[in-house]
């Protein structure tokens, strides 16, 4: 079995015994998830992310990509551009997740009521 991630991916995992539980500590939180799916196709900008999860605000879009930087499972690129660019993309624990999310994404397709005939 091998570790993932940065130390602070680490120390939070650390905390919990139950592999699920350590799991949700870290993926559970509001929005962690759909930033996570919407990265997996390669690096966005903010304003794509932003657009892509109509419903977070942009304040809390930018704490929980703070977040996932922190935790080592995004990484953040700016481009000394005017105006400044900056680039969200997966690192390598990051895209570790892709089997997850895909199969969350199937689970998901499957729920879908079926069509009134």
């Amino acid at each position: 079995m091998t570790t993932i991630g940065a130390p602070e991916l680490r120390r939070v995992a650390a905390k919990h015994v139950c592999p699920v539980e350590r799991t949700l500590a870290i993926v559970g939180a509001k929005w962690t998830l759909l930033i996570l799916h919407n990265l997996m196709d390669g690096p966005r900008r903010f304003g794509e992310l932003e657009r892509l999860i109509a419903g977070a605000s942009p304040k809390m879009l930018t704490a929980r990509l703070r977040e996932l930087e922190q935790l080592g499972l995004v990484s953040r690129t700016v481009f000394a551009e005017v105006p400044p660019r900056v680039e969200y993309e997966l690192t390598d624990a990051g895209t570790s997740l892709k089997p997850i999310i895909d199969s969350l994404a199937d689970w998901g397709e499957r729920l879908k009521p079926a069509r009134p005939r």
